[in-house]
């Protein structure tokens, strides 16, 4: 379950909204054990979960009695981040702090411990924005899917070599199916195998998340190539050695495991008659797909998913944040597109009006400005001593609920191909290659990175500043000069600019190599950490890797 952290502030309980009486007596008694015993046992699941289902009701009835003014709520928020006794306004603020060149990267943000008692009352009466989100998640997602809270119920696929945590949420105890050292393995590959291999055991799953799009894809692949060895670990209750395994760690983790014949015959059966639908099919009871983030370089993943693996089944993404800030939530799991609530009392958000002819000159607008329909650079302050951050997101507002804008994240300004200030967005670029694949017979398009020619160097040669494009394909083992053509025709017809810089000499013709099967998952093993998949690489480590792997 995914979290960020930004400091959060105290806000006055509005009349109405208080807890009912049995929760306060039931919390208090909680409190009275932790003072008493030094140990107290953990709650029960099913009072835990009724608690924390109280808990987030009275945060989403707070959460409409701040929408009904926005401004005051931002004004209020601005005041906790700034230090005590300066804050004027935020106009006067808007003077004092010019605008920044960007926010502190990590979108993912940082991890919370394991729920206890203590942390279960600052849930109820705290504000921070972590605490709010969990809680307007399990909201949102019991009254969709109301036996998706049940006690293991729940696979985790999601890598976080730091240290273990839950990627969409408070990490309860009782949720989760598989042991929360299996995430933290040094090998990315390692730790999405062995939970999925726990995943497997568990015919009666509810819930498959992820806290990435690609780790959910990436765990499906590893199941698609090998699940005759999964299906024999399951059959022999073993965990098999692997590279980025350490063998102390195994023998632990094989202790969990039980030999069940019976679900590995059902899994190679499963897995004979094809993979459209094979997450329904392995676990009749699914109910829901969660994945932390499913926008950008996340989102060919997150379709790829529901036309194949995940067919059938809804595909929830809860939160929206920016460089490592929590901005909004989710609260409508069923609906296929995300959509985000942007909680007025979670970060200061200003907004620059797409597009814009002197971004230098321009004045920001805020929350409660904003129109429906139009585009917005945001503009983020979310923690004290980092002030008013181009965050290096586009979105584009939705609706909105009471005065609450919603959104819907359009593109990152760092992903944008410009070797001669044509400025080719990713969305846009994924578009035309999508559209080029269409027209070479028999291919699909799995994935693909793009590189501007002068991280090359010298490699590049002396032709004119280009793009090399690295794809991975299904149903092709090759690519022809005319295929490889098409792409670059696509590109000039999408984009004129492009074009006239293609007809003047000023940029070379595109290069595109093939690469082999499972390229992108060892380019996604060298990024090191779990964040979203860039689809235009600035390193010359990441560009040797997927070099490495070309066929084509």
């Amino acid at each position: 379950m995914l979290l960020a952290t930004a400091p959060g502030m105290l806000l006055p309980v509005a009349p109405g909204l208080l807890l009912p009486v049995a929760t306060g007596l039931l919390l208090a008694v909680a409190v009275a054990v932790c003072m008493v015993l030094p140990g107290p046992p953990p709650l029960p699941p099913r009072l835990l979960l009724a608690a924390l289902r109280r808990a987030a009701r009275w945060h989403r009835r707070r959460l409409e009695v701040l929408g009904t003014d926005v401004r005051h709520s931002q004004e209020r928020r601005l005041r906790g981040l700034l230090p005590p006794g300066t804050a004027q306004g935020s106009d006067d603020f808007r003077e004092r702090h010019p605008l920044t060149g960007g926010c502190a990267d990590g979108e993912q943000g940082d991890t919370v411990a394991p729920l206890s008692l203590w942390a279960l009352l600052r849930g109820c009466w705290g504000c921070e924005p972590p605490l709010q989100g969990s809680l307007l998640y399990l909201d949102a997602l019991h009254a969709a899917f109301p036996q998706a809270l049940a006690p293991r119920s729940t696979a985790l696929l999601s890598w976080a070599p730091a240290r273990p945590r839950a990627p969409a949420g408070w990490p309860l105890p009782t949720l989760y199916c598989s042991p929360p050292e299996a995430g933290a393995l040094p090998s990315r590959t390692a730790a999405l195998r062995v939970q999925l291999l726990f995943a497997l055991r568990m015919r009666s799953l509810r819930v498959l998340e992820a806290g990435l799009a690609s780790e959910l894809h990436d765990a499906l692949a590893t199941l698609r190539s090998g699940w005759p060895e999964l299906a024999q670990d399951l059959a022999l209750g073993r965990l098999s050695p692997q590279n980025g395994l350490p063998e102390d760690l195994r023998g632990r983790l094989q202790e969990l495991l039980v030999p069940d014949a019976a679900r590995a015959a059902e899994l190679r059966a499963e897995c004979a008659q094809g993979f459209e639908g094979i997450a329904q099919r392995l676990w009749p009871r699914l109910q829901v797909v969660v994945v932390g983030t499913a926008h950008g370089g996340e989102r060919l993943y997150l379709d790829a998913l529901r036309q194949a693996e995940c067919k059938g089944l809804p595909l929830y993404c809860p939160f929206y944040r920016a460089a490592g800030a929590l901005l909004g939530v989710n609260l409508w799991p069923e609906e296929p597109e995300p959509r985000f609530l942007l909680c007025p009392n979670w970060a200061f958000c200003e907004f620059l009006p797409c597009p814009a002819e002197d971004e230098e000159e321009q004045r920001t607008v805020l929350l409660g400005e904003l129109w429906e329909g139009r585009e917005y650079r945001l503009v983020l302050t979310a923690r004290p001593g980092e002030y008013r951050c181009r965050a290096g997101e586009v979105l584009r507002v939705a609706g909105f609920n009471k005065q609450c804008p919603v959104v819907e994240p359009v593109r990152r300004e760092s992903q944008v191909l410009s070797v001669r200030g044509e400025s080719i967005p990713e969305e846009r670029f994924c578009q035309s290659l999508c559209r080029a694949v269409g027209m070479w017979p028999g291919a699909r398009l799995i994935d693909y990175v793009c590189v501007e020619s002068s991280l090359l160097g010298a490699s590049s040669g002396v032709c004119a500043p280009h793009y090399e494009v690295f794809v991975e394909l299904r149903g092709l083992r090759d690519l022809s000069e005319g295929q490889r053509y098409k792409l670059d025709h696509c590109l000039q017809e999408d984009f004129p600019v492009y074009k006239s810089f293609r007809f003047k000499g000023s940029i070379g013709p595109l290069r595109l190599h093939l690469v082999g099967a499972g390229a992108f998952a060892q380019l996604r093993e060298a990024l090191g950490s779990p964040v979203p998949m860039p689809r235009v690489l600035r390193e010359e480590r990441l560009l040797a890797v997927i070099q490495s792997t070309v066929i084509s």
